[in-house]
């Protein structure tokens, strides 16, 4: 059986700050990368908001700096996936993929959120050149530009907006007549001169060339008639999924699968924190994200000395 004073599960901008962290407390941490390493950060091409990079730098270029010192400080980086817990009593047990046990004293939860999409053959490819799970993250790639949003509640009215104030154009896509979105946020929307609805409409095709993404074949799903929309850009806004299963049941988790925190990344659970889109529905940032994770690291820290 292997033990670990702290094991982080996770290696997005929040397990890997929350690594560096403990790290530098000599806790000795142990991160599990699981299967995306980097987490949604590795899917993007260019980070521009990212505070102390003036000029930039790539998604998975930043995954990999933050790495980097994680090692450097003390961090064991493994890279396998942790599949079900028990969280029932101290030392907390993890699974891995081959079902071996591990025990820790303190687990700290990073592992991020996956972004809805519609699963459109040659997305994937098309991803952070054209295809895009964030307004915030890469609006700014898109001035100018005509773009296109898929989505129906308060996000996607919120993306719509943001984008308006980049784009030239904004054509929010939206299944059918009736919308999640408050009130207020889709009269906001209505009355953007820049923000064009078509309903009920969904995409039923990507249209692209060496460049990145050129167009859409979208539907109408009343009469079924399909179009060509000429597009550089398209964002999904249909939600994300947080990666929280494998706590259940014994972290208390939202109706949306986000984990609900108190006191900044404390759990239910004692000794369990969480940090990072895995129990953040709002804000949804990298940096973000890295606050959390030196939050949790921190919680950590004093917890296990009050434990000792």
């Amino acid at each position: 059986m292997t033990h670990h004073k702290v094991t982080i599960v996770g290696t997005g901008p929040a397990g890997l700050t929350a690594a560096i962290y403990t790290a530098r407390a000599g806790l000795n941490p142990v991160v599990y990368a699981g299967i995306q390493h980097g987490g949604q950060l590795t899917t993007t091409t260019e980070v521009e908001n990212f505070p102390g990079f003036p000029d930039g730098l790539m998604g998975p270029q930043l995954m990999e700096n933050m790495t980097k010192q994680a090692e450097r400080v003390g961090a064991t980086i493994i890279y396998d996936t942790i599949k079900k817990t028990d969280l029932s009593a101290r030392p907390h047990k993890l699974y891995n993929t081959k079902n071996e046990e591990i025990t820790t004293d303190v687990l700290i939860i990073s592992t991020g959120a996956t972004a809805k999409t519609l699963n459109l053959p040659g997305e994937a490819a098309l991803m952070g050149r054209g295809i895009s799970t964030c307004a915030t993250c890469d609006g700014f790639f898109y001035r100018n530009k005509e773009v296109v949003i898929v989505g129906g509640g308060d996000s996607a009215m919120e993306e719509a907006l943001y984008l308006a104030n980049l784009c030239k154009k904004v054509t929010l896509l939206h299944r059918r007549p009736e919308f999640k979105a408050s009130h207020i946020m889709l009269k906001r929307a209505e009355n953007h001169p820049k923000i064009v609805f078509k309903i009920p409409y969904t995409v039923r095709e990507t249209l692209s060339d060496n460049s990145g993404l050129t167009g859409l074949l979208i539907e109408n799903l009343e009469t079924k008639e399909k179009e060509e929309l000429k597009t550089t850009g398209l964002f999904y806004a249909i939600g994300h999924t947080p990666n929280s299963d494998f706590v259940s049941p014994y972290v208390k988790i939202d109706s949306q699968g986000f984990i609900d925190v108190k006191n900044f990344t404390e759990t239910n659970v004692p000794g369990v924190f969480a940090a990072g889109d895995v129990a953040d529905h709002v804000f949804k940032q990298a940096v973000t994200a890295a606050g959390m994770g030196c939050q949790a690291a921190i919680q950590a820290t004093r917890f296990l000395e009050a434990h000792s």
